[in-house]
């Protein structure tokens, strides 16, 4: 990366796209740097889990479209002799979670709090792999972390320290808070079509993520009845659960009570988010 101008990327480097308003407004700022076309040896890549909302799909497509970049689509796979991440595209990429239940059949129980194998497996091997595939020995993992997510940015740049790939984060070095991410996509007419709150949004990520809190939970069940069938599924297949404090089947069935979300604790909704390299 230049010392001069932090969105100036030098290669080979993976730009790690979430399909969130942050990594596409850092998408922007980094091919506008580069002229309006990206070096051949730095790329951009998504990593679908097949739980990601259709919204957030079409805006990652939309993106690559409105950018002109080549969004390379990645996903897991229990494939034969260990291949475990294969690549598509916007109309190809799982939409009822397939990557997430071959990774779930082979551990033969749920990712949690403590143990979040689903952000490891599900989205930083598969990109990692891919970079070994084209040959990368060591390589730059580029992902929009903002300046006013600094425990994040030090987080990340620890667990990296012992991995092939190094960190950079651009949106940090330059700046950039979510107040200028706000004010960048209300000047455009396209954008991600999913509700925000408080400046969060809800419905990012996987759709109903673990992390996200009972609240925040309850409330997108109650927008998108049966949106909570695959992880109830999930829990009965595996009889385990998701979370120490809730099965999603109970709080499916709470989701309907008309006080439900005043008697639930308030909280963020920043926090899921998957890190790594992405």
């Amino acid at each position: 990366m230049s010392a001069a101008d932090p969105f100036r990327i030098i290669g080979p480097a993976l730009i790690s796209f979430s399909s969130g308003r942050t990594s596409a407004y850092m998408l922007h700022r980094i091919v506008e740097a580069h002229g309006g076309v990206l070096p051949v040896d730095v790329l951009v890549t998504i990593a679908n889990t097949g739980k990601e909302r259709p919204e957030s799909l079409a805006f990652a497509n939309e993106c690559a479209q409105q950018f002109g970049v080549d969004l390379v689509w990645l996903e897991y796979r229990d494939g034969e002799n260990g291949q475990r991440w294969r690549r598509v595209d916007y109309d190809s990429a799982s939409r009822e979670g397939e990557p997430f239940d071959a990774l779930i059949a082979r551990k033969k129980f749920l990712p949690n709090v403590v143990a979040r194998f689903c952000t490891q497996e599900l989205k930083i091997r598969p990109m990692r792999d891919f970079a070994r595939a084209l040959g990368w020995d060591h390589w730059t993992n580029v992902v929009g972390l903002r300046a006013d997510e600094q425990h994040r940015v030090a987080a990340i740049k620890t667990s990296s320290e012992r991995e092939r790939w190094d960190i950079e984060v651009p949106l940090a070095r330059a700046g950039i808070t979510k107040r200028d991410i706000t004010a960048f996509w209300a000047t455009k007419n396209w954008g991600l079509r999913l509700e925000t709150v408080n400046d969060q949004t809800p419905e990012g990520n996987c759709d109903l993520c673990f992390l996200k809190g009972e609240a925040t939970l309850a409330g997108i069940i109650r927008k998108r009845p049966g949106v909570e069938t695959w992880w109830v599924e999930k829990e009965r297949q595996t009889g385990g659960t998701f979370s120490k404090r809730f099965s999603y089947s109970a709080l499916a069935a709470r989701a309907q009570s008309p006080d439900l979300l005043s008697t639930l604790p308030s909280e963020r909704f920043d926090d899921c988010y998957c890190t790594g390299v992405t």
